[in-house]
């Protein structure tokens, strides 16, 4: 991101909620509502007027769902990243959410403390999940053994954790990859734990694991 204010737009049919999120972005002098739509064809329609930096979107929306026009953004290759907000903790439509290429992923109840430090994340090509999220990607990977050769939690990686967790699976230290990358020891620590927050993992070994056991996904 440059360091002009990054532009927002949210799209929720219920106003109460919405001038909540927006009040919460118009605390932040860093970022600033473009505009704001009450279903998901309005959003499509501001979003195509004012090519916001971040669109956060209700998935159950009047007229068009909110991972329906993030579908319709992903095949016109909209540079507009997109946080969709839920009320339910459903594996399915997260997975579905991941497809079209969401890069947030919120639980509703949360999404008003939850709202800048995902937009800031999403903004600066980062991906964002609610915590409370990781357990899906567990869930998936119990239910779905025939899929854990390429496990989906792979996708919610940037290209330079990808990158970071293959050396790893090579059982390289902190100190080789940071050499090989030309950066600090510092820097590959505060990217292991991003990861390692992302996979919902809570140790070294079970990040270590994850790498192992995923080396030929981290290829692709």
């Amino acid at each position: 991101m440059t360091e002009s204010k990054i532009s927002v737009l949210i799209a929720d049919d219920h106003p109460l909620f919405r001038a909540g999120v927006k009040q919460c972005i118009d605390d932040d002098p860093s970022m600033f509502v473009v505009a704001e739509a009450c279903n998901g064809e309005e959003a499509l329609e501001l979003i195509h007027k004012h090519n916001p930096h971040v669109a956060v979107l209700d998935i159950q929306m009047p007229i068009l769902s909110g991972l329906a026009a993030a579908q319709k953004l992903k095949e016109e290759t909209s540079k507009t990243c997109i946080i969709l907000l839920t009320m339910f903790n459903d594996q399915n439509i997260f997975f579905k959410a991941i497809d079209q290429d969401v890069k947030g992923y919120i639980l509703k109840d949360a999404a008003v403390n939850e709202i800048v430090k995902a937009i800031h994340s999403v903004a600066g090509g980062k991906y964002y999940l609610s915590p409370e999220l990781s357990g899906l990607l567990v869930s998936y990977r119990k239910t779905n053994p025939s899929k854990l050769n390429v496990h989906p939690s792979v996708q919610l990686l940037t290209s330079t954790e990808r990158h970071i967790l293959l050396m790893i699976s090579g059982l390289k230290s902190n100190k080789e990859i940071a050499g090989e990358l030309f950066v600090s020891k510092r820097t590959i620590e505060n990217h292991r734990t991003n990861i390692a927050k992302k996979l919902g993992l809570t140790n070294t070994n079970g990040l270590l694991k994850f790498a192992v056991n995923n080396k030929a996904a981290l290829k692709d």
